[in-house]
């Protein structure tokens, strides 16, 4: 084999090389992860977004070692690489920068462009123009350092091997990392200026190395590089994935969402959704909240629990429920289960949550793992776990609903909430079947002024729980309360129940809640589209103007 040019003066270690291979696999999996998470509080984290970003990178990543190899077998020079590590490194530090003004434009630009599956298209051509060149530039990285340590076939095979297990260990710490270190520490933008940051590192020493033993050519290209990525680092570093947004009280992430708290004179609202969604809300004034949770009051008054009922909240969020249960039943007592424990602290600092009351208990965990080892009855278990379209699958299954129903009391309530309407064949359609299937009664409610639905489900034949229910209206000393009841019930439907069975094995709930999630988008902007047509887009500025 023809000897190949090997980096000069110092930089002729193998270790040098190694390293480098190491760093490459660590940051490309720490932009895999960052990538979900600039891509969540635009278009959800759930399976089909991860799908979306780990298929495209792993496109990118192929081409990049087809083209490396390629390109290192003509020109076996390591100044090539390290070139392609400083434009990685600028561009990953760029992401932060100008990432959510592409989102928000690649959003409309699909809205007005597709018929139908909007949420799949504007995160697949998001993640292409973010990320595809980058993590294509860093997946040349294998094939070239092959080709630049390689002199014999004699240890070919453990170059490679040591290769490997070299990125290998990098990509597992370029996991962990991100995920439990530095997005809740920091950030998904300081992140990637961490990552970013590593691969420049890498670079300058080889082009300082270089320059050292007198090739000076890389020295111009790595001063731009890092003043490049000095300037993304101010502009990025500060920023809000809700740029539009002035005056929020907080906004910060944690191990498992986006978190926006927004203030006003009436509420205070938490969102881990920039673009559409409430997922908390705390009335300033005491009195019904205008939202879901008032609807969701209907479901201890169909049991016999009186003004003391035992309430589980799988989903707890920052309290509202529970805040409204122990206003309306004074004598209540309710657990909460919330798994992200960053949301129960804000809920103690922005919302009010009491934590010292003796009546409630707060628990940080899955809600799925907490029923599964719960032991205790309860009157009402309230699921309130459906993000959008984030609907995890172990909380829709009939499985699910079998452990809910043993952890009821006798004519105990279960109530869900889900955020978008659909047809029957929809989301809800499935999600009613399943709940069906294990409950005697399952009554919908379709929740005024809003895209969300209530589902009440229990064991007390159906004739019997609407007597109940009426009982309690009739008998409410809150007079708002009871109103609002009655409003409540003459929306209630009793559910035929279906075949479509939701089970652990079998729960395609992510694409059900995206067929939901189109046709409320079609729904909300086919005026806005007919402007478009008719009118062009200074008819659309205008309108939306």
């Amino acid at each position: 084999m023809t000897p190949t040019t090997k980096p000069a003066s110092a930089l002729n270690s193998r270790f040098f090389l190694m390293a480098a291979e190491f760093f490459a696999g660590m940051s490309l999996m720490a932009v895999e992860i960052g990538a979900n998470r600039l891509l969540a509080p635009y278009f959800s984290s759930s399976q089909i977004v991860w799908t979306i970003v780990i298929g495209t990178i792993m496109i990118a990543m192929a081409l990049g070692n087809v083209w490396g190899g390629r390109t290192a077998d003509k020109d076996p020079n390591p100044d090539r690489l390290f070139r392609r590590f400083l434009v990685a490194a600028v561009w990953i530090a760029g992401i932060p920068a100008i990432g959510k003004y592409i989102m928000i434009g690649i959003s409309g630009l699909v809205i007005f462009s597709v018929s139908g599956n909007y949420l799949v298209w504007a995160a697949l051509a998001s993640c292409v123009a973010l990320f595809v060149f980058p993590l294509f530039l860093l997946g040349t990285t294998t094939p070239s350092l092959c080709r630049y340590i390689i002199t014999s076939t004699e240890d070919s095979g453990s170059v490679v091997g040591k290769l490997g297990a070299a990125n290998t260990i990098g990509s597992i710490i370029g996991t962990f990392l991100p995920t439990f270190v530095t997005i809740p520490a920091a950030g998904t933008a300081v992140t990637f200026l961490i990552f970013g940051g590593v691969l420049l590192a890498v670079a300058a020493v080889y082009f300082i190395g270089e320059a050292v033993g007198g090739k000076r050519k890389g020295i111009i290209l790595l001063i731009i590089s890092c003043l490049l990525f000095a300037v993304f680092s101010v502009i990025g570093s500060g920023g809000s994935f809700a740029f539009w947004e002035k005056g929020l009280a907080y906004e910060g992430e944690s191990v498992y969402n986006y978190l926006q708290v927004k203030e006003d004179e009436r509420s205070v609202i938490l969102s881990t959704n920039v673009l559409v969604g409430v997922q908390s809300i705390r009335m300033k004034q005491d009195g019904l909240t205008g939202f879901y949770y008032d609807d969701a009051l209907a479901a201890p008054m169909m049991t016999e629990a009186g003004d003391s009922p035992k309430v589980l909240i799988l989903g707890n969020g920052t309290g509202t429920y529970m805040h409204q249960l122990r206003r309306y039943f004074p004598g209540s007592y309710v657990d909460g289960v919330e798994i992200d424990e960053k949301i129960t602290d804000l809920a103690e600092e922005y919302f009010g949550l009491d934590t010292s009351d003796p009546n409630i208990r707060v628990y940080s965990g899955d809600g799925r793992a907490f029923i599964n080892s719960n032991t205790e009855k309860y009157d009402v278990i309230m699921v309130d776990a459906y993000q959008d379209i984030t609907i995890p699958f172990s909380m829709s299954s009939a499985e699910f609903f079998t452990k809910a129903r043993d952890s009821l009391s006798p004519g105990g309530v279960m109530v869900m909430n889900m955020n978008m309407r659909s047809g029957e064949d929809g989301i809800n359609g499935h999600l009613c079947d399943t709940a069906a299937s294990v409950f005697n009664s399952v009554f919908s409610d379709d929740v005024s002024g809003s895209t969300n639905r209530e589902v009440f489900a229990s064991m007390t034949p159906p004739e019997r729980l609407l007597e109940i229910f009426e009982e309690n209206i009739a008998s409410c000393a809150d007079s708002e309360l009871a109103a609002h009841m009655r409003r409540v019930y003459l929306r209630l439907e009793r559910y035929i129940p279906g075949d479509r069975i939701l089970t652990d094995d079998k729960a395609p709930v992510e694409l059900l809640g995206m067929a939901a999630l189109d046709k409320i988008i079609e729904e909300e902007i086919s005026d806005f589209k007919e402007i478009f047509k008719s009118e062009g887009i200074s008819g659309l500025i205008r309108a939306i103007g």
